[in-house]
């Protein structure tokens, strides 16, 4: 709409799902599930704010905050903190929508939403980002609570930030309650909430292998990206599997294997100690099984891979990219990110799926393969309310049953309304989009948010 701001990554968002739908059987047979797709893209609420901070040199800052509570049909607004100076509008709104539908496939009580600030924490010392952390959260402290919004963390958001705001919603609201999740284990967090979403993806690409027939994780060559929470422990659980690594990256350039060993678990403790200083990767002093390769993303430089788990950020894999992985021999690709590749990037793959069908490359898109960390979030949430903590076994094997459910219903939706040759794999992007919305939609409705 004219009277609108341009927001490309929402509309990229939100074109993705309304082609899902659109090119399913679903508005066919049920009409009225227009009606919901125009509410439903609509924010419930959108909150920006100014965050006011003194540096340590005493000088006043000024940055914009922001929450969009997007939808609350299925439970308490639920998604990350997002602190980098890239956040605008678009991109919160974009990843608000995102969380909605992610949400619903975990199959837990929870809604979708999103906030942050173009805050940058690389090069601030603890104590800026304690004052900023306080100043944002006098503002948000009023729009959020344990059964209204519970925000995480994303990027740039870490435990230590989770504790600064945590501190500072506890003096401003004299409540101690269950407000946000990756909290520390001694005062409300849950095991297993930094591996979960690394983990996850694991675990929903290890179903996808048996689907299509191709065994486990025992000596696929697994290409990531990205060098966060999310790549760490996604590594690590594939090499635990019997995956060689071939790839990690950040913003700066990326890390590829030169031989059969790949990316070391040494590697990777070494990288998150580096990372847990802010670094960039390219001052890990890595071995001569790696080389490093300033100002690129891995795709085109990993050579043959079975699997790619994009693990950084939106938009990280290219339609070039995609023909790359594709003409490399790439069976499985899996977002760790949110909206990790680009609608051309998906078509491509879409389009080998249906022309090769079962030796096609098969695609996973992020609201479904990387729901695990909101799962273990909305799992830190029900230890909060029953106020216990579970053991990391418990917490394992429920991430486990959570991201199997949510492979299977993606698979059964799209089964059910996507049609497909004799021996096509079911398309899951187009799955886990009609279910995701159809759960949203139907409670909707049952609330009266649309008739």
């Amino acid at each position: 709409m004219s009277n609108l701001p341009v927001e490309p990554e929402f509309e990229q968002a939100y074109k993705e799902l309304a082609l899902c739908l659109e090119n399913s059987t679903l508005f066919e047979k049920y009409p009225q599930y227009r009606t919901a797709l125009k509410v439903v893209s609509v924010p419930e609420r959108v909150i920006q704010f100014r965050v006011v901070w003194e540096d340590d040199n005493g000088n006043v800052q000024v940055n914009r905050g922001y929450r969009v509570q997007f939808n609350s049909a299925l439970g308490p607004y639920k998604g990350g903190l997002r602190l980098h100076p890239s956040v605008n509008l678009s991109i919160l709104k974009f990843l608000g929508f995102e969380q909605i539908f992610k949400n619903a496939l975990t199959g837990l009580m929870m809604g979708g939403g999103k906030g942050g600030s173009d805050f940058d924490p690389k090069g601030k010392s603890d104590n800026e980002i304690r004052r900023f952390c306080v100043a944002f959260m006098r503002e948000l402290s009023r729009h959020i609570g344990a059964d209204t919004d519970v925000p995480a963390g994303d990027i740039g958001v870490g435990g230590r930030e989770i504790g600064y705001l945590f501190g500072a919603y506890r003096h401003y609201r004299n409540r101690f309650e269950g407000v946000l999740t990756g909290k520390g284990l001694d005062w409300g967090g849950s095991l297993i909430r930094p591996e979960a979403t690394g983990y996850g993806l694991v675990y929903y690409v290890t179903h996808m292998l048996e689907y299509a027939g191709a065994g486990g994780w025992e000596g696929k060559r697994v290409a990531i990206s990205g060098s966060g929470n999310v790549a760490q422990y996604a590594a690590l659980k594939a090499i635990e599997l019997g995956a060689t690594v071939v790839s990690l990256s950040d913003s700066k350039g990326a890390l590829i294997a030169v031989d059969d060993k790949g990316v070391t678990v040494e590697d990777i403790e070494a990288i998150m100690k580096l990372k847990e200083r802010r670094r960039p990767l390219s001052e890990y002093e890595y071995k001569d099984n790696l080389r490093y390769i300033e100002g690129v993303r891995p795709w085109v430089h990993v050579g043959q891979v079975d699997i790619a788990l994009p693990c950084a950020t939106q938009n990280e894999v290219s339609k070039e990219e995609a023909e790359a992985l594709v003409a490399n021999g790439c069976k499985f690709i899996a977002e760790g990110s949110n909206m990790g590749c680009t609608l051309e990037a998906i078509e491509v793959f879409e389009n080998e799926r249906r022309e090769k069908k079962g030796n096609a490359i098969w695609y996973a898109p992020g609201k479904a393969a990387n729901c695990g960390g909101v799962a273990v979030s909305g799992l830190e949430m029900a230890q909060n309310s029953q106020r216990l903590a579970w053991t990391k076994e418990e917490v394992d094997e429920k991430l486990k049953n959570i991201m199997k459910n949510a492979f299977e219903l993606g698979l059964k939706t799209a089964q059910e309304y996507v049609e497909a040759s004799e021996g096509e794999l079911p398309s899951l992007v187009a799955g886990s989009n009609i279910a995701g919305f159809l759960k949203v939609a139907q409670a909707m409705h049952e609330h009266g948010d649309w008739w």
